[in-house]
């Protein structure tokens, strides 16, 4: 009988104060769900939900029957808080306000 092959995978998620990065020796074949459920991240962080959190392998979303590859990462991300698009929005108004009454001397 033949032995499966062994590769060596990652689960990664991160906190805003805190990032865990846990390694995993799996059969090749693995999916990126099995290998989160393997990595006992689940049991680590109970807030996350794989019906709700996305993954993904590298940053490039992927869905949890994706069969990963040897040496590849699996990330959770947590739902964002703000819209990305909005924060910039907001933060280009409050730059535009505040430099239309400032006057910059060159010092020439």
């Amino acid at each position: 009988m033949e032995k499966p092959e062994i590769i060596p995978v990652e689960v990664a998620y991160a906190l805003p104060d805190e990032q865990v990065i846990l390694e995993l020796e799996a059969v090749a074949g693995i999916t990126a769900e099995e290998a989160i459920r393997q990595s006992g991240i689940l049991e680590r962080y109970p807030e996350i939900d794989l019906d709700k959190n996305r993954i993904g392998v590298f940053g490039k979303l992927c869905k949890k029957d994706r069969v990963l590859r040897a040496h590849d990462r699996v990330e959770i991300y947590r739902p964002l808080i703000a819209d990305p698009k909005e924060v910039r929005r907001k933060r280009a108004a409050e730059g535009k306000a505040t430099k239309k009454g400032v006057r910059e001397d060159k010092g020439i």
